[in-house]
């Protein structure tokens, strides 16, 4: 069996959807070099995140929005959790949205950014790194779409002013015994289209595979981790798969120190209708598959299912 695709998209695409295509239906993971994201930016993203996180508690839950569903600024430590799990997630973070006009058609679904005034340059660098994950999103996208066999831009429209979130996450670090091998994210699947994410170098990502086994994803420096969202899932009736992973504390040093990771959570447009795509229905089932829904109201209902909403 192939290992999770490690793949460059600064090569004709043509010559690697089918690559990036087959890991995404066999682990619904694939991994990303050369995906146009500059170093020096990430590089001063990851900065002004850890100096976010270091700031007092008062001052972080300052920016925590009562009732906001965590859609925009700070979300503290213990509460989010994964759907059906019993305990919460040992993380807190911090959400960027798309910045739209009011006059938008979409600004009802998108509230405005809020931006932390503690932490100079913070605003210009994350609203760069937004439109460089967007960039990169793209491209996967495209490649995603060659191996459905669908036009190159398909996916364009669909996420065309889409409610993109970029999450700045940040795991304190554990101490105790029991820190070596906690679970600092429970089993889980994401919600929407795609996610791509930087910072996944360090050891603790894990996937399950379809024999029901953990898989390691190992990751070289400043590659992206993509993996598949629900939201893509339904729309291709699981041909593209979305995984249950989970983010396990490692052993040894690492497991006392803090972990950062910045997902870049991709989503089709609230007004798409995700509907399964004919080429992905069986001929001899046709009616087995998801009925279709709007990709807001489906975002709605997970978000209810992990205490967000």
């Amino acid at each position: 069996m192939p290992d999770i695709a490690t793949v460059s998209i600064a090569r004709p695409l043509n010559e690697v959807s089918e690559e990036i295509g087959k890991s995404f239906e066999e682990y619904g993971f694939a991994v990303i070099r050369d995906h146009g994201i500059p170093a020096d930016l990430i590089a001063r993203a990851e900065e002004l995140s850890k100096a976010f996180f270091a700031l007092p508690d008062d001052v972080k839950r300052a920016y925590f929005i009562a009732g906001g569903g965590g859609a925009r600024g700070y979300t503290p430590f213990g509460t989010e959790r994964a759907k059906d799990a019993e305990v919460h997630d040992l993380k807190e973070f911090w959400h960027i949205g798309r910045s739209l006009p009011e006059v938008h058609p979409l600004a009802e679904y998108m509230p405005p950014n809020i931006w932390p005034t503690e932490i100079a340059h913070f605003r210009e660098t994350f609203e760069a790194l937004y439109a460089a994950f967007e960039k990169a999103g793209a491209r996967v996208l495209e490649a995603i779409a060659l191996h459905l066999g669908l036009p190159r831009e398909w996916f364009a429209a669909t996420v065309e002013d889409g409610n993109s979130v970029m999450r700045l996450l940040h795991y304190p670090p554990l101490t105790g015994a029991d820190a070596e091998g906690a679970i600092r994210a429970a089993a889980h699947g994401d919600i929407n289209t795609i996610t791509l994410l930087l910072g996944a170098e360090e050891a603790g990502l894990q996937l399950l595979t379809k024999e029901g086994e953990w898989k390691a994803i190992a990751v070289p420096e400043g590659a992206l981790v993509i993996n598949i969202g629900d939201m893509l899932d339904r729309l291709t009736n699981g041909k593209l798969r979305s995984t249950t992973h989970r983010v396990v504390n490692p052993h040894g040093e690492a497991a006392y120190r803090s972990r950062f990771s910045m997902p870049f959570f991709l989503h089709f447009r609230p007004d798409f209708t995700i509907e399964t795509l004919e080429s992905c229905i069986d001929p001899a089932a046709p009616e087995d598959h998801p009925a279709p829904i709007s990709s807001h109201e489906f975002l709605l209902q997970r978000l209810r299912e992990i205490n967000l909403a």
